[in-house]
């Protein structure tokens, strides 16, 4: 569990994920936090970890790393979401040898009492599905459970919120066995604020997705922009072949030389696209053989 000032919820939290997950290690990485989030934990019975550098991506990639198990459970601190839920997930990931079982938010409408947050679950989640694929329908939710070829093959470089969406670009772009199951979802306690930021957080999550689309793929990114300087160059460039045709002149020079130069770039785009498709391609194979390579510990 990755937690941030969240010493009011994080001590009932860690005694019920050890009821319902009495063999499990529980594990609470503090990241940097000002309240007593940490010996809340401990006197709860948790592992208690460091992270100083802020961000949820930054304290997942020191989990990742640090942590040796064979299935692995993620859950906010914040108190949102229900332990009970978390035999289910596992036995999902279990029956159907699944890499990820992704816990989909129930009445994400609310999303913990910020209608602003929840329309841009919607928001997001949507043009998550026109850049990407289609599945996911909860891409931010913090409820997951991974097998260990999952989290010792992903390569986690996001140091914030946006961490979830490179989690879901990943398993969706290596085509992994992944799959959702509803979980619960609540209201933060009276005293409990959240960690995100509306628009601040909202902007880094929209910069993250244009990232990863021309990471993962780059021909479709680049041939949209390719599209649009072929759009440019048109409209430069249709009024000056008009006049040419009607009059054997051309005196728009400065259209011209824009509509030409608006046609060489959008070439240059589509030719980077098909190159960097190519080296794409190259590195979902490494992605790939790395997770084979991992060594499935997944109890049956």
């Amino acid at each position: 569990m990755p937690c941030y000032n969240e010493e009011l919820t994080i001590g009932q939290l860690v005694r019920d994920f050890k009821q319902v997950l009495p063999d499990a290690d529980i594990y609470v990485y503090d990241n940097a936090s000002s309240d007593k989030t940490a010996e809340r934990a401990k006197e709860a019975g948790a592992i208690v970890c460091h992270e100083a550098r802020r961000g949820k991506g930054n304290v997942i990639r020191r989990m990742f790393s640090d942590i040796e198990a064979d299935i692995y459970v993620m859950a906010d601190g914040d108190g949102t979401y229900d332990p009970k839920d978390a035999p289910r997930l596992i036995d999902l990931l279990k029956e159907q040898k699944l890499a990820m079982v992704v816990g989909r938010r129930a009445n994400i409408a609310a999303d913990a009492g910020r209608k602003g947050h929840a329309f841009g679950n919607r928001i997001f989640n949507t043009t998550f599905r026109w850049m990407f694929t289609s599945g996911f329908s909860d891409i931010f939710s913090g409820y997951r459970v991974f097998s260990r070829r999952f989290v010792k093959s992903f390569p986690a470089l996001a140091a914030g919120f946006e961490t979830e969406t490179e989690i879901s670009v990943h398993a969706l772009t290596l085509k992994l066995p992944v799959a959702e199951h509803e979980v619960s979802y609540a209201t933060r306690p009276d005293g409990s604020e959240s960690k995100l930021s509306t628009f601040g957080d909202g902007f880094r999550i929209l910069r993250a997705f244009f990232l990863l689309m021309k990471e993962v793929r780059p021909l479709q990114f680049f041939s949209i922009l390719g599209g649009l300087s072929l759009l440019l160059s048109l409209y430069f460039g249709v009024p000056v072949i008009i006049e040419y045709f009607m009059t054997d002149l051309v005196t728009f020079i400065p259209r011209w030389v824009a509509c030409v130069g608006m046609l060489i770039l959008s070439l240059m785009m589509f030719v980077c696209g098909l190159i960097l498709d190519s080296l794409a391609r190259f590195r979902i194979e490494q992605k790939l053989l790395a997770y084979l390579a991992t060594p499935s510990k997944t109890p049956s």
